[in-house]
């Protein structure tokens, strides 16, 4: 396979990459180099190039005048020449990006050898992308990084012309890669509601170099801090408004406790040539003279600086700190999980899915900055807190592995790639299987493995599996994808509020039929309405959807608002579960609805359905389905009454489906049989 990288901005060249040298390079060209560096490590992938911006400035280094640079086996940059030599930043390449598109089609159209799949980085490297992917039909993939929709101010104080360009970016792309759930959820589904079909969250990985030893560190804190030994809070951004690094060192001025507890250091990148890098750090300078010896501010640094202090910092029990007003997703709290570092971070944003992750440190509001201060201080003042979010930090910062990322693309390509033939009459299915995820197939390593061979051979035996789940699409495809089980043609998701159903190149859609038959009833303003005057919690943004209401409660909360609804005369199904979640969804709707409207379409009923699950979203599936596994792991909150055709299975997890599929006459019994104990 042959994959191309098409980002056009920022100063993209050989490692290592001076970060900050211009307000566009950052974090994502660290993403652009991981991933594509990963992906020309794998053994199916025959070429990777990084399609980027021709530019002469020897201020910004030679190696952007290159054409052609090779930078790895199997890796290289290309650079495409525009009407102009000189570079120019994001907003300002706009003008260029016909002649750019123009050149790209021109070099698409001479090679011998085109691009299996394109790789588009912002919103103007996808007009390339779409522009080669009506020529010549190469998929594309596209990766938002940073969008616009929650800016709090773009240049000109107008983000219109930003956001119409991503927008056609998000429905002209094959394949949507997000970094971060509200990425996924909620900003790209504001651009455009039927996305969700061709997102994928994908945790990206980390690049940065580990540090020998700390030593320029040392001698940087020794030269310009009074107390250089004591703790200190370290932030590393480019100087730009939305990071928010005056903020951070203003909170730092207001609070003399933190004074007295830590130092700070600040490393703004370079000493850069756009007027906003110039503003910021006049501003930071500013500042620090009213803190001298407490504050570090480095004029410049090289890439082994970087490393070394977060080593450093995690050493002397300090704190990162990122203080963005809003971060698309924040690598740099990766970075420093990776030397045992707590976080204070953003509560806006992708850190929110970092530290759900890592589990590493405090989310704050960024605009305040007493909050900023008493999150930094919380942790430095409990040492025992401290030791906890270091332990978290070193244990789970392996989740995010380039090499992971890059085994997950691969998969998103053979579906591009690969052309799938319709259901012909003669294979349609006799049975449909539903499997509920968490708890039910997940659990166990080695059970999930064996369901996941058996799933192999489950087409050749006229059965039609889906999977239903309380997850939404890209939460379900994420879990499905993190424990090696296979994805189904149909997914019934948001606990059956959803249908979605594969297309020939590997997306999936959602059911309108589905949708138009549970929301006839609908009233979500009115339910909506009578949850304003009850104690209720409401479960995040993203978990709420246009058929699906999503609060925090116990059972007992469920039957006082299903009372509620009912006194009302609102109609509506209400699902308790894991004894913590509590779903409103239209009356049709639900797991049991949407098995049955799944089966109809293939001409079958519900007893023709088998179904396996755990928990209380479960049970209207269950108890509706011809055959029923209850796996052995099942919640008390699943509440059953014994009958000829539900199996308890004694085994836990997917070994307790495959136990039931087994009873049910559907596998083999040396296979069932032969998985290990957990």
């Amino acid at each position: 396979m042959y994959v191309m990288h098409i980002a056009l901005g920022g100063c993209i060249s050989q490692p290592p990459i001076r970060y900050g040298l211009t307000q566009d390079t950052g974090g994502h060209i660290a993403y652009v180099l991981g991933a594509a560096q990963a992906q020309a490590r794998r053994p199916e992938v025959r070429r990777v190039d990084i399609l980027t911006r021709l530019f002469d400035d020897p201020a910004l280094g030679p190696d952007h005048a290159v054409p052609v640079q090779q930078i790895g086996p199997r890796l290289r940059i290309l650079r495409l020449k525009g009407p102009s030599a000189a570079y120019r930043t994001k907003e300002a390449l706009e003008a260029e990006l016909p002649a750019l598109t123009g050149a790209f089609l021109d070099m698409l159209s001479r090679s011998p050898c085109r691009p299996d799949i394109l790789h588009c980085h912002f919103a103007d490297a996808a007009e390339l992308g779409a522009a080669a992917r009506a020529r010549f039909g190469i998929p594309m993939v596209y990766t938002p990084h940073s969008l616009a929709i929650d800016k709090r101010g773009c240049v000109g104080g107008d983000c219109s012309d930003r956001i119409r360009r991503e927008r056609a970016a998000i429905i002209g792309a094959d394949a949507i890669i997000a970094s971060s759930r509200d990425e996924a959820e909620r900003q790209i589904a504001a651009y455009d509601p039927g996305s969700a079909g061709r997102v994928w969250r994908i945790n990206p990985g980390i690049s940065l170099p580990a540090a020998a030893d700390d030593g320029q560190a040392r001698r940087r804190l020794a030269d310009g801090l009074d107390r250089p030994d004591l703790p200190f809070l370290l932030a590393i951004a480019r100087p730009v408004e939305k990071k928010n690094l005056a903020g951070l060192m203003r909170a730092y001025r207001d609070c003399p406790d933190l004074q007295d507890a830590a130092n700070l250091v600040i490393v703004a990148g370079q000493d850069g040539s756009e007027p906003e890098q110039r503003a910021v750090r006049a501003e930071l300078a500013a500042l620090a003279r009213g803190l001298p010896g407490r504050v570090l501010l480095p004029a410049r640094h090289d890439t082994t600086l970087v490393p070394q202090l977060y080593r450093l910092a995690a050493a002397q029990g300090g704190v990162f700190v990122n203080p963005a007003l809003h971060e698309p997703f924040g690598l740099t709290l990766i970075e420093a999980a990776r030397f045992g570092l707590p976080v204070v971070a953003t509560r806006n944003g992708g850190p929110v899915d970092i530290l759900g992750t890592i589990g590493h440190g405090r989310l704050a509001d960024p605009l305040s900055g007493p909050q900023l201060a008493d999150a930094c201080l919380g942790i430095l003042r409990d040492r025992g807190e401290w030791r906890r979010l270091s332990r978290n930090a070193l244990a789970n910062h392996r989740q995010f592995d380039w090499d992971a990322w890059a085994d997950r693309l691969s998969l998103i390509a053979r579906r591009l790639t690969r052309k799938t033939a319709p259901l012909r009459p003669a294979s349609l299915p006799r049975t449909v299987l539903a499997f509920d995820i968490d708890g039910t197939l997940t659990g166990c390593p080695r059970s999930a493995a064996a369901f996941a061979r058996w799933m192999g051979g489950a087409p050749r035996r006229r059965q039609h599996a889906v999977i239903a789940t309380g997850r939404s699409l890209p939460e379900a495809r994420r879990i499905l994808a993190d424990w090696a089980l296979p994805e189904t043609p149909v997914i019934i998701t948001s606990v059956g509020s959803e249908i979605w159903r594969a297309d020939r190149r590997g997306s999936l859609a959602l059911c309108g039929d589905y949708a138009d038959w549970i929301g006839q009833d609908w009233q979500p303003d009115a339910i909506r309405g009578l949850l304003a005057d009850m104690p209720v919690a409401w479960q995040a943004p993203c978990d709420q959807r246009r058929w699906k209401i999503s609060l925090s409660g116990t059972e007992s909360q469920a039957l006082d608002i299903r009372d509620a609804l009912a006194r009302a005369g609102l109609a509506a199904r209400v699902v308790p579960s894991h004894g913590r979640f509590i779903d409103i969804l239209p009356q049709r709707a639900g797991k049991a609805g949407a098995l049955s409207f799944e089966a109809a379409r293939l001409g079958l009923g519900l007893t023709d359905c088998i179904a396996a699950g755990d928990s209380g979203n479960d049970a209207c599936m269950l108890a509706a389905a011809g055959r029923a596994i209850v796996v052995g792991n099942a919640l008390a909150e699943l509440r059953l009454a014994d009958r000829p055709d539900l199996y308890r299975a004694s085994a836990r997890h997917a070994a307790g489906v495959i136990e039931g599929l087994e009873h049910f006459g559907l596998t083999d019994r040396p296979a069932a049989r032969a998985i290990p104990a957990e």
